[in-house]
């Protein structure tokens, strides 16, 4: 019977591994734990949620919620557990997690399909017909290295400096101008512009904000090519503005001159719907991010889709070495999953597994693998992180990853993002009853 390697045995491999092993497979589950531990981890389960308990929003309006609806109708492990073990949350799916990856843990160990190996990988394995790699962010020194070696060195980041995302919508672009310094581009980079006073507001709170405190494996990623943006403000009130908010080279066409200050926003998506604040990596605490943030003039109302932070997070850049259908471009028998890919957020880490694991059995039964809709969140989500960019960031499920409806503009945001919710579940439906069809 042929054989399929799982390299990790965190949310996105558990995933894999649950999925293939139920087609049929034999799978062998390697897991370094506890041999070898990582920086974060506690305990040697799988799927163990090294951060928050939560797995986000349940209603199908956020993006998180849509995401685990379409992964309940692919027979989601992760959801179905979480249902189980869940704990009071609000509208949030939050888990006892001692009991939830105890659970997968003897669901994984306990199939008749699934081998587990307790031990690190060291090298790809070449004597399986599929490979999947779902090792994560704390993804192995010397697995990293080889890693590098099948990617190209280029392609892997150990050091993850994220700036805040923007829903494009939230944006009062009347507080700014799109341009490029010295006008150079096409206006690429919206400049949300800041008076003098409004800079020195923005300028004082950002150096009263409460921070992170670092964990001792995050302590390396403060090399000087990326300080977090109080750092920066910390070395003096003038130091920002020979920065990332630097003026120079922009002229604002309302006034015929250069502002004070500028906060560039640049396309994270070819539609435009996100907007990344450019040199703003941080450590701030989330809500304090949201606070200080929002006092730039244009971004008063924003809802911010991703929040910022530094962090090692070790992951491929995923738009030049994966296809669609999370393999490889040179070596389509190898697929990666999970956060490695470069998304973000236990249930996107979740639903790559998924979809690891179905094309692994397509891959096994001699079928054309396949790759969700994009009108759905599973494949929206794919389609940025495998879609043609420059330099990959990561991203966690947000409506803005969906296209637009057709026909008439809805304007309130929440009939709308429940248009889309509504159109994406009618498609994964017609997806999973596609896949169905084919392996009857």
């Amino acid at each position: 019977m042929a054989k399929v390697a799982v390299i990790g045995a965190g949310l996105a491999g558990s995933e894999a591994a649950y999925r293939i092993a139920n087609e049929g497979f034999e799978v062998d589950l390697y897991e370094m734990r506890p041999q070898k531990k990582t920086p974060a981890h506690r305990t040697d389960k799988f799927a163990e949620l090294v951060c928050s308990n939560s797995l986000g929003g349940k209603e199908i309006t956020t993006g998180a919620g849509l995401l685990k609806e379409e992964m309940k109708m692919l027979n989601s492990l992760v959801v179905k557990t979480a249902e189980e073990f869940s704990v009071p949350a609000g509208g949030a799916l939050a888990v006892d997690r001692e009991k939830f990856s105890q659970k997968i843990t003897e669901t994984l160990e306990n199939h008749p399909n699934i081998n587990v190996i307790r031990e690190e990988v060291k090298k790809i394995p070449e004597n399986y017909e599929v490979v999947v790699i779902a090792t994560g962010p704390l993804t192995s020194e010397e697995l990293s290295k080889e890693i590098q070696k099948l990617t190209g060195q280029e392609h892997l980041y150990f050091y993850d400096a994220i700036a805040p995302t923007v829903d494009a919508e939230t944006v009062d672009f009347s507080k700014g101008f799109w341009g490029d310094r010295y006008g150079k581009g096409e206006g690429d980079y919206f400049n949300c512009v800041l008076t003098e006073e409004e800079y020195e507001r923005f300028y004082e709170e950002l150096l009263k904000g409460k921070q992170v405190p670092l964990k001792d494996f995050e302590r390396a990623v403060f090399f000087e090519g990326c300080l977090p943006i109080e750092e920066i403000a910390r070395r003096g009130k003038q130091t920002l503005l020979f920065g990332p908010m630097k003026p120079v080279g922009l002229v604002d066409p309302r006034t015929g001159k250069q502002p004070f200050a500028v906060v560039q926003l640049r396309k994270e998506n070819k539609e435009g719907s996100l907007l990344s604040m450019v040199g703003f990596q941080t450590k701030l605490k989330y809500p304090e991010q949201k606070r200080i943030f929002r006092l730039i003039p244009a971004l008063k109302d924003a809802v911010f889709v991703r929040l910022g932070s530094i962090h090692r997070n070790t992951f491929i850049q995923s738009q030049k070495v994966l296809k669609p259908t999370l393999q490889m471009k040179e070596r389509p028998n190898i697929l990666f999953a999970g956060q490695i890919t470069g998304v973000e957020g236990y249930a996107a880490s979740s639903a790559t597994g998924i979809l690891a694991g179905i094309n692994a059995v397509k891959i096994l039964k001699g079928e054309e693998p396949v790759v969700p809709p994009e009108t759905t969140m599973l494949g929206g989500l794919v389609k940025y992180i495998t879609e043609p960019k420059e330099e990959l960031q990561p991203m966690n499920p947000n409506f803005a990853l969906l296209p637009n409806l057709k026909g008439k503009k809805v304007r309130d945001k929440r009939k709308r993002k429940l248009l889309k919710a509504e159109r994406a579940l009618r498609d994964m439906e017609k997806f999973v009853k596609d896949l169905s069809s084919v392996s009857a």
